[in-house]
């Protein structure tokens, strides 16, 4: 595929069909052992928890295509990249999924992500939604309803089951959202809401949704694929791919 976002380049097909207003950000760090999904090792090793992070930003950016073209959703999609966009994982992701990169500028994730949404809306976006990289089963459905709610409203938040948030959503920067904020913790939906009706803005919240920060976050995932793959191939919502790989965690654990 062509990388549109080089002079010269061809648009990717969400973006050829459509004049898109809104910009769907996936947040997400490089599959580096170590640096990610930490909070699952142990029992996982630094290579399984990197290898697993990697499936599921794949999963992400295969599914939002799929969402933009099934739903027809007026987005561009970027990638929000820790450490650095330069990495190859990177430009890889950019070249054979037809995504956009952001750098990730900041000292911490509330930071980031006002940066992430200040130069978006600088770009002329009227939408700008934010979503985490470990929602690998999200419904399609959910970034239709955030469009649709931002549409009548200030914001948009996916709740956690944790207490925090996978996706947000707003029409104009608002700094003070992602400032304060208790980040890792399961108080981070409620201080944002407060924030917002402090702020005077309007919230709806859409589908709540499971990240997958903790082992017992990945043993419900695990859980959620053995049934998953009851069904036909055609109706499974886990990708090939996670699906072999949680099967193989779900092995690895009961020995640990």
């Amino acid at each position: 595929m062509k990388n549109f976002s080089r002079p010269g380049a061809s648009p990717s097909p969400d973006a050829s069909r459509l004049t898109p207003h809104a910009a769907l950000v996936i947040f997400a760090k490089a599959p580096i052992p170590g640096a990610v999904k930490t909070r699952l090792c142990p029992p996982l090793t630094p290579d399984e928890a990197a290898t697993l992070h990697g499936s599921f930003v794949l999963d992400m950016l295969e599914r939002t295509t799929v969402a933009a073209a099934k739903l027809q959703l007026p987005f561009h999609r970027y990638l929000a990249c820790a450490p650095s966009s330069e990495l190859v994982f990177f430009k890889i992701m950019e070249e054979r999924q037809s995504v956009r990169l952001l750098d990730q500028i900041g000292e911490d994730l509330g930071q980031r992500m006002h940066r992430a949404s200040v130069d978006l809306f600088a770009k002329g976006y009227k939408q700008v939604i934010i979503v985490g990289a470990d929602v690998p089963t999200l419904p399609l459905s959910v970034y239709q309803d955030a469009l649709a709610i931002l549409d009548r409203s200030d914001l948009v938040l996916g709740p956690a089951l944790d207490g925090g948030y996978y996706l947000i959503g707003l029409k104009r920067p608002a700094e003070q959202l992602f400032t304060g904020v208790p980040w890792s913790t399961d108080q981070v939906l409620a201080v944002t809401q407060q924030k917002a009706k402090t702020l005077g803005l309007t919230v709806e919240l859409t589908t709540a949704w499971r990240d997958v920060d903790t082992i017992a976050d990945l043993q419900s995932l695990i859980a959620e694929c053995q049934e998953d793959n009851k069904k036909p191939k055609q109706d499974r919502t886990f990708s090939v791919r996670t699906a072999g790989a949680l099967q193989l965690l779900a092995t690895r654990l009961k020995t640990r």
